[in-house]
């Protein structure tokens, strides 16, 4: 079984967590959700001495797809994902800017490829399955490696909380039933990580996260 590895870099005022995941074998990596500090994300890379492969986005919000296109001109990977579902958020980037009062430079996002329920992605030797998780964002994905036990939920869910639902395409009941019918009967010994704060497990959260008792 391939092995991976996890680095966050908090990034922007919203110390939101970009993920660099790499297979420990091959030393290929990913960055998921590059929010900004693209100068900060890229030093990281430098010191963890891997080899960037692709770009993921978990949704098209500004604090994790806001600096999607300027890190894939510097290291010239694609970028992949979330669902289709998103695209007007990720057109509206720089609109997102504006509202949230985002003084750093952000540019609107194009993805390379859309990600659906059902399909996979690689790390090295590992295999992510794709699960449309809407709620907190019409087209947010969440990857699930079966091998380690192992997810990136983005902002679906959180040790002690949920992804805010107020923000345009959200939906609290949406997003209640992607994490009680296609997370958590993943197992209780999931570990995730995920947009902001700290990781969990789908067990911890399952038992003890008030917006899931």
């Amino acid at each position: 079984m391939a092995e991976l590895q996890v680095a966050i870099v908090p990034v922007t005022d919203f110390q939101q967590n970009c993920a660099i995941i790499w297979d420990t074998d091959t030393r290929q990596a990913a960055v998921f959700d590059p929010g900004g500090n693209v100068d900060r994300i890229a030093s990281k890379i430098r010191q963890l001495k891997v080899t960037v492969e692709k770009i993921i986005l978990t949704h098209g919000h500004i604090d994790h797809a806001g600096g999607a296109m300027d890190l894939k001109d510097a290291l010239d990977i694609p970028i992949i994902g979330p669902h289709k579902d998103d695209e007007l958020l990720l057109l509206g980037l720089e609109d997102q800017a504006q509202m949230f009062n985002v003084q750093s430079p952000v540019r609107n996002c194009i993805p390379d490829e859309w990600l659906d329920e059902g399909e996979t992605i690689s790390i090295g030797g590992n295999e992510f399955a794709i699960f449309h998780c809407p709620g907190h964002a019409p087209g947010h994905v969440v990857f699930y490696n079966e091998e380690n036990s192992f997810a990136h939920v983005g902002d679906c869910l959180f040790k002690g909380g949920i992804g805010r639902t107020d923000l345009p395409g959200g939906n609290h009941d949406a997003l209640i039933s992607s994490i009680k019918n296609k997370l958590l009967p993943l197992g209780d010994d999931i570990m995730f990580i995920c947009g902001h704060g700290p990781d969990s497990t789908f067990g911890e959260e399952r038992q003890n996260n008030p917006f899931l008792v």
